[in-house]
């Protein structure tokens, strides 16, 4: 399987043929180099997938004088055209053409047998077809078939719970419509599946949904395209015992993936929600997807909701997502360039394997391990806004490990100990706030800000800190506000542009014990209600100069507009003067007893 180095500001993905991608317009676009650490060239996913002459002109075109009209009735079909043929309740379809079915089929089926040159339509039309022991609809051979569900129509296709295999080495066919050649979903009807022996739909080749509404329940998978998955739109509700989307073909770079245009999607899966062996690649749509299989270390289940192997690339969309391991994860690279999302997770909020870009949108996550977390890699979060929830680290930088290291307190001893991680954190969002009990942030590695107001509740615990590098953090810009325990404590490197100032409390202030800075003729610079217990408080402002005394207070109380705790345009009633200050230098600690 290809390893494609990071996209940053993957912005032009989703026309079917695939694009373009000019590596020196995105290097102005975003301030980031589009070649990996070690200098190998990235690659443009859009351009490797592909889904050759899948769809062509005409496709959705016929004359009703060429429909022929095929009835269902019970146990018995009525037929009279060329290229199909009945016996019971068995239809066999074996030429190209387009046939319309009507009516209901009891423990029947429909096979389609045709040539490799033949394009066969099913054109469904208030169907309803059970078999008890088989696929209610078998696509066996054809160039490319395409069921249409016909327009202000009900189609229900319903299997039972054991099957006698047409082949039985292959195990096929095996969901309750099965195709072994290109399929194409389409039409504004709608489509129920009942799939009570394993997948709803399982196409061994490449597969393009573009319907109405369909309603899925499952056993194991809902929708499976082996080569792709191509959602256009549609409005899918999905019940499924394994994974809700998948695309697992693990043989070929250029397939495997998962592409989705549009469409409202509300998925409740026990394995993945949505899982491409290569890449998913989402323009927009409105996600509500919950996964709940139990995952242990050895029974090697997956729940997570979007899952890559390569890369995952969402433009826009609305997601809710609750999940029982990681919302959003690719097992290489991840790119989100804007959308809104809430996310419940048992695992990690984000998590990539490799680089990681967030250029834009807005993210609330209110459970996860570690809300966004970058493996072997760089992470860049250029835009966007986030409200973060975590039981360890709220944004964490692996960087080929995850090592802690002891560090001083706010009276000195800055800078943590030295990792072989050649890797960074660059922030720049527009509003990022953490609560976190394990470290606010933490890079093994080195983190850079440039902008955007930062604000850290936590940790309490002295085993981590409100940051935790192991070799730079440079502060050029932006607002760094953080309140926190004091025992592992780190303020950004004396090589930063901007002025910081850390204090030391001897004693723990509560929760909700307001921190506020202004100088000495009374002008507001920084309130802020910290969200857990604290020993010690880190402000880093462009608006904080050298030579100019500033008064810290603690209490009181505020009133006014706020960001996680931190309030803007503030009436500030004071409370307890703790100590006043100047700043001569860049980073300046102060203890406070």
């Amino acid at each position: 399987m290809r390893k494609l180095e990071f996209l940053a500001g993957l912005l032009c993905l989703f026309c079917i043929g695939g694009c373009d991608i000019n590596s020196d317009s995105l290097e102005e676009e975003n301030n980031v180099s589009t070649e990996s650490p070690d200098n190998e060239q990235a690659t443009s996913d859009a351009d490797l997938n592909n889904y050759e002459a899948h769809e062509a002109t005409g496709d959705y075109d016929w004359n009703n004088s060429e429909v022929n009209e095929i009835v269902f009735n019970g146990n018995s079909i009525s037929e009279n055209c060329d290229g199909a043929s009945a016996t019971g309740s068995i239809l066999n379809i074996s030429a190209g053409g387009t046939y319309q079915l009507n009516g209901t089929l009891t423990n029947g089926r429909v096979i389609v047998e045709a040539t490799e040159n033949d394009l066969v339509r099913l054109l469904l039309n208030n169907v309803e077809i059970t078999n008890e022991s088989s696929a209610p609809i078998t696509i066996k051979s054809a160039e490319k078939v395409i069921v249409v569900l016909n327009k202000d129509t009900k189609n229900t296709i319903t299997d039972g719970n054991s099957y006698q295999y047409d082949n039985t080495e292959k195990e096929e066919p095996n969901a309750a419509l099965f195709s072994k050649t290109n399929l194409t979903v389409y039409g504004e009807g709608e489509l129920y599946i009942n799939a009570n022996f394993n997948d709803a739909i399982n196409c061994k080749d490449g597969l393009i949904v573009d319907c109405g509404k369909m309603n899925i329940t499952s056993i194991d998978e809902g929708i499976r395209g082996k080569d792709y998955l191509i959602i256009k739109k549609g409005n899918f509700t999905i019940d499924s015992g394994g994974d809700g989307f998948k695309s697992d073909n693990d043989e070929d770079e250029t397939r495997g993936y998962i592409k989705i245009l549009t469409g409202d999607f509300n998925i409740s899966a026990k394995g993945d929600a949505i899982s491409a062996c290569t890449d998913v690649l989402i323009e927009d749509g409105d996600y509500n997807l919950i996964t709940s299989g139990t995952v242990t270390n050895t029974n090697g289940v997956s729940s997570k909701a979007i899952k890559s192997g390569i890369n995952t690339i969402i433009n826009s969309g609305n997601f809710i997502i609750e999940t029982t391991e990681d919302a959003i994860h690719s097992d290489q690279t991840l790119a989100i360039n804007g959308g809104t999302f809430t996310i419940s997770a048992n695992d990690d909020g984000i998590h990539t394997d490799y680089d990681l870009v967030i250029n834009d949108g807005d993210f609330t996550v209110t459970k996860s391990y570690e809300a966004i977390e970058c493996g072997t890699g760089n992470m860049y979060i250029y835009g966007g806004n986030f409200q973060l929830v975590a039981s360890d680290d709220g944004i964490n930088l692996a960087g080929d490990g995850d090592m802690m290291g002891g560090h001083g307190g706010p009276g000195g001893g800055w800078g943590g100990t030295t990792s072989s991680a050649n890797y960074t954190i660059y922030l720049k969002p527009e509003k990022l706030a953490i609560n976190a009990q394990g470290d606010g942030i933490d890079a093994n590695g080195s983190v850079e800000v440039t902008d955007g107001i930062i604000i850290i509740h936590g940790p309490t615990g002295n085993g981590n800190g409100i940051l935790d590098y192991d070799q730079t953090f440079i502060q050029n810009g932006g607002t760094l506000i953080a309140a926190g325990s004091s025992g592992m404590f780190q303020a950004p490197g004396s090589s930063s542009t901007q002025n910081c100032v850390a204090f030391g409390f001897s004693n723990t202030q509560s929760a909700g014990s307001l921190c506020h800075i202004q100088t000495s003729d009374g002008d507001a610079l920084c309130t802020i209600k910290p969200e857990k217990n604290y020993s010690a408080f880190l402000y880093c402002s462009p608006d904080l100069k050298q030579g100019i005394e500033y008064n810290l207070y603690t209490g009181g109380s505020v009133t006014g507009s706020s960001f996680s705790g931190y309030y803007t345009d503030e009436t500030y009633t004071a409370g307890t003067k703790q100590t006043s200050f100047s700043l001569s230098k860049t980073i300046t600690g102060i203890q406070i007893n």
